[in-house]
């Protein structure tokens, strides 16, 4: 198996432990120096470090209680890196459906996330995931 073969499979593997609500697979999936950037200026927007999505990686599932679903619809591999594009469908703790549209771009080293981009509608994460909130404005 190649290099770019190898790391689709990881990607897959990677989101369906996403799918099953694993956060430890989630986490084991992320080299020690591996981060995760999450686009825009939402409540959850900016760069997580290892031990930061160990310590937060149980409360997005907290926020879909019968779950999240992601689907892959299509990915693209060169060398080190995979572009994603996918969607997400699950009920929110607050009874609203959540729906978003994504582009991840991964980059591993060795079998393992070194860099992880996540980029998404931010209105959506707003809305549903933050109930409206936003982040204080910068002065």
């Amino acid at each position: 198996m190649g290099t770019e073969d190898r790391n689709k499979a990881l990607v897959e593997h990677f989101f369906a432990a996403m799918n099953a609500g694993d956060s430890a697979a989630i986490v084991d999936a992320y080299a020690e120096d591996g981060a995760v950037w999450t686009s825009g200026g939402t409540l959850i927007s900016g760069t997580f470090s290892k031990a930061q999505i160990r310590e937060a990686s149980g409360r997005i599932f907290e926020a879909f209680p019968h779950g999240i679903a992601f689907s892959i619809l299509a990915m693209t591999a060169e060398g080190e890196r995979v572009a994603v594009e996918a969607e997400s469908r699950g009920e929110h703790v607050s009874g609203k459906l959540y729906t978003n549209q994504y582009h991840f771009l991964f980059e591993f080293r060795d079998g393992l996330v070194l860099r992880l981009k996540e980029y998404m509608d931010t209105e959506r994460v707003t809305d549903i995931l933050c109930g409206g909130q936003r982040p204080a404005a910068a002065h």
